[in-house]
């Protein structure tokens, strides 16, 4: 990148500067347009591992905000914001994640069916003995993005209720919180 030199001296605000002064200037900012570049990772190079999280005795929260980084792929240091560049997550023992304080009578999960009147609503505590992994998946659902790439990563977690999963033979990593 070449800069515009005139013989005569310069000046810029209050300061006069003179042509000796610009060329160590000019060089310094070469070298840095060349070394500040940021990787931009492709899809077609993104490598994939898979987690399990068990989320026995854990709260719901931390349990979610930790699933939604690893399926973001902010934990790479080859994070790219419109990359789907995340991981699998498998959350097992759904059932025994710990809502704190008054949450199971008070918290509410709503669903409507689009007809008039069918707004159906929940407590936690109905949520957790009867529909524990759709809980879960809200959970995490709500700290992703809400676009096409959010729908993206949310295919890639899987929520099982008890201990047992069927993806032993992806070799998942054991992931604490």
């Amino acid at each position: 990148m070449t800069f515009y030199r005139p013989s005569s001296i310069i000046l810029i605000g209050t300061f006069f500067i003179s042509p000796q002064e610009i060329e160590p200037w000019e060089s310094s900012m070469e070298t840095k347009e060349k070394n500040m570049t940021s990787y931009m990772q492709k899809k077609e190079t993104v490598k994939r591992n898979w987690y399990v999280i068990d989320a026995e005795g854990k709260p719901l929260g931390r349990i979610a905000s930790r699933a939604a980084v690893l399926l973001r792929g902010k934990h790479k240091p080859t994070y790219t914001p419109h990359i789907d560049c995340g991981d699998y997550v498998i959350i097992v023992n759904a059932e025994k994640a710990v809502l704190t304080g008054n949450k199971l009578e008070d918290k509410k999960y709503y669903s409507h069916s689009q007809y008039p009147g069918g707004l159906r609503t929940r407590t936690a505590k109905e949520m957790v003995e009867k529909y524990p992994e759709e809980m879960v998946e809200k959970a995490v659902k709500g700290m992703l993005p809400k676009n096409r790439l959010g729908r993206a990563m949310y295919k890639k977690l899987f929520v099982y209720k008890g201990e047992n999963h069927p993806h032993m033979a992806q070799k998942p990593e054991a992931m604490d919180i």
